[in-house]
């Protein structure tokens, strides 16, 4: 029998927990609903398993944001945000906080679904280990650091692991297949994705920080990862 991944919806609205849930689970996944942190925690101390968070950005008492901190402060779990539709500082705080996704509710379900698969693929991809990895290791270096792309990982000057996510992961890969070429946001949204966001820019402006913060030597002065002012980045091998 396929063990089913297992979904954790935090939201304070009891209806929007019931309707996830019975839709999730007629798409064959697990689902714990949560009315707050306070659940959420219990379910993370009881040592069971979460393939993926859903967090409700604005709830009473410990709101969303909150929780993706905890959150990524001791796991990698991925997480998709539901934020109000036009809350974009919301959503730039989420993608700070680490949150791996964002939709805009009312939340259509078709498109969560294909969202949370996605992102579920890319962790799977991201977690990948040495023995489930071809024998010939590739890796791109970023400064003073190495990027695995056979085991997904990327690797300190002295061999230590950098957390990353899945989005991450997939944003090196494009800057590595197209070394010395200046890429648009569009143009990273939709590497890193394999669909356009909606015209969102802040998004991947956030991400490259967290990347640069990674990466770089001098945050403040990137020399990997470089800004061309007025049209994208683009990447210097080293």
């Amino acid at each position: 029998m396929v063990e089913m991944d297992h979904i954790v919806v935090v939201d304070d609205e009891q209806g929007i927990r019931d309707t996830l849930q019975e839709y999730l689970e007629l798409k064959n996944f697990r689902v714990t609903p949560a009315m707050g942190g306070a659940t959420l925690r219990e379910v993370i101390a009881s040592g069971e398993a979460i393939d993926l968070v859903i967090l409700d950005i604005n709830m009473p008492g410990e709101d969303g944001l909150t929780l993706a901190r905890f959150l990524r402060e001791s796991s990698d779990v991925p997480i998709i945000m539901l934020t109000a539709a036009n809350e974009v500082m919301d959503r730039i705080v989420g993608l700070e906080m680490g949150a791996d996704d964002y939709l805009a509710k009312p939340v259509d379900l078709r498109e969560l679904f294909a969202r949370i698969k996605t992102v579920l693929r890319r962790t799977r991809l991201n977690s990948g280990t040495p023995d489930q990895a071809a024998t010939e290791k590739q890796r791109v270096r970023f400064g003073s650091c190495h990027l695995d792309l056979d085991t997904h990982r990327l690797f300190d000057q002295a061999g230590g692991e950098i957390s990353i996510t899945a989005m991450e992961y997939d944003l090196l890969c494009a800057f590595v297949e197209r070394p010395n070429r200046v890429l648009t946001r569009d143009q990273l949204l939709e590497f890193a994705h394999h669909k356009n966001w909606e015209p969102y820019d802040r998004s991947i402006d956030i991400r490259i920080a967290r990347l640069r913060r990674k990466i770089e030597m001098d945050p403040a002065k990137p020399q990997v990862i470089k800004t061309v002012r007025g049209m994208g980045y683009t990447y210097a091998p080293t």
